[in-house]
C-alpha cells in the first residue's frame, strides 16, 4: 500500500533553511515555555491522600468519580484496583487554613472521611479499606527519576545508532529526540494539561516512535548511498525520504487513530498518555522528514562514512 510514488523527487532538502530554522524556534520556544510557565504536575508528582475503598456491588469507575465531583472534591483521581468494587481514590489536600494547620496523618484521615461520604451519599454499600498520605519529597524523587529515564533512553538510542550506523546519525538522532522531547513539553506547558506518570511514560514512548521513523529513513540512506555511483549526498538523502514517505505517513495514520479511540473510549485516566502520543506522533513524523536529513548533510554524510571495509584494506591497516 503506497500513499505516494516511492519514486517521487520532492525536494525536500531544498527547504533545509526553513525546516531546521523552525526547528530551532520550536525548540527555543518550549524551553522559554518549560522555564517560565512550568508544568500543571499531578498528584503522582505533587503529593497527596490516597483512599482505598471497596463497594459490595459493581460500580463503574464513571459513577465515582462523578459521585466525589457532585460533593465538591476536585480533581480525583479514580482507578479500579481489583475487577469492579475496590478503588483507589488519589486526592490533594486543599489550600485553606484548616487543612494548612494539620499533620499528613490528620489530612488523610480528613480527605478520607469526605471521600467515604462523598461515596455514601451516592452508594451507601461503600466503606474505606485504607489510607495513605504521599509527600511532596516523593513527588520531587518521581520527577528527577524522570528526567533522568529520558535522558538514559535518549543517550542508549545514540549509542546504539553510533554502533549500527555512523557517529553522524548518532548525533543526528540525538538533535532530533531532543527536538521532539523539548516540543512535546513545551506543547504542555503552554496548554497547562495535567503531567502525571502516564504522560511520563507516553514521553519515552514517543522517543521510541520518533527513533523507528528515523532508523527506517537512515537505512535507506545508508543503502542508497552504497548503491549509487554519482550521486551526490542532498540527491541521496532526498531518494531516501521520498523511498519511505509512504511508510512513515501510514505507520503515524494508524497510530495515531488507535491514540485517538485510545482518548475517546479510554476515559479520562488515559487521556494524558493518548494526547501526548498524538503530539509525539506529530511531530516526531515532521522531524524525521524535515529535520534529521538535514543535520546529516550539514554534518557532512558522504559515501566513504558508509561503505563496508576489508580486514585487508591497507587502508585500515594503516590507522593507528
Amino acid at each position: 500500500m503506497e500513499i505516494f510514488n516511492h519514486n517521487s523527487n520532492f525536494n525536500f532538502l531544498g527547504l533545509r533553511k526553513y525546516s531546521i530554522g523552525i526547528a530551532v524556534l520550536l525548540m527555543l520556544g518550549s524551553i522559554g515555555l518549560i522555564l517560565t510557565k512550568g508544568f500543571n504536575y499531578g498528584q503522582d508528582f505533587m503529593g497527596g491522600v490516597a483512599v482505598k475503598v471497596e463497594y459490595q456491588n459493581p460500580v463503574d469507575t464513571t459513577e465515582v468519580r462523578a459521585a466525589l465531583e457532585k460533593a465538591g472534591l476536585e480533581n480525583p483521581l479514580v482507578q479500579a484496583v481489583s475487577g469492579t468494587r475496590q478503588f483507589s481514590v488519589r486526592l490533594q489536600p486543599k489550600d485553606d487554613k484548616n487543612s494548612g494547620s494539620l499533620t499528613g496523618d490528620e489530612a488523610a484521615a480528613k480527605i478520607a472521611g469526605d471521600v467515604v461520604a462523598a461515596l455514601s451519599a451516592s452508594r451507601p454499600d461503600v466503606q474505606m479499606k485504607e489510607r495513605s498520605f504521599v509527600g511532596p519529597q516523593v513527588g520531587e524523587e518521581l520527577r528527577s527519576d524522570g528526567v533522568v529515564a529520558v535522558i538514559f533512553v535518549i543517550v542508549g538510542i545514540m549509542g546504539y545508532l553510533w554502533i549500527r550506523f555512523e557517529k553522524r546519525f548518532a548525533i543526528a538522532a540525538l538533535a532530533t529526540e531532543i527536538h521532539d522531547v523539548l516540543v512535546t513539553l513545551g506543547i504542555f506547558a503552554l496548554t497547562q494539561r495535567e503531567f502525571d506518570l502516564t504522560v511520563l511514560a507516553s514521553v519515552l514512548a514517543v522517543v521510541g516512535y520518533s527513533i523507528n521513523d528515523k532508523v527506517v529513513v537512515f537505512d535507506r540512506v545508508r543503502e542508497l548511498f552504497r548503491s549509487s555511483r554519482n550521486a551526490t549526498p542532498e540527491e541521496v538523502l532526498n531518494r531516501s525520504i521520498n523511498s519511505t514517505l509512504s511508510r512513515t505517513i501510514i505507520t503515524s495514520l494508524f497510530t495515531g487513530i488507535t491514540m485517538a479511540a485510545l482518548f475517546f473510549i479510554g476515559g479520562p485516566v488515559v487521556h494524558g498518555f493518548s494526547i501526548t502520543m498524538l503530539i509525539g506522533i506529530l511531530v516526531g513524523t515532521l522531524s524525521s522528514i524535515f529535520v534529521a536529513s538535514p543535520i546529516l548533510l550539514w554534518l557532512g554524510v558522504s559515501k566513504q562514512d558508509l561503505m563496508p571495509v576489508s580486514k585487508e584494506d591497507p587502508e585500515l591497516a594503516r590507522r593507528p
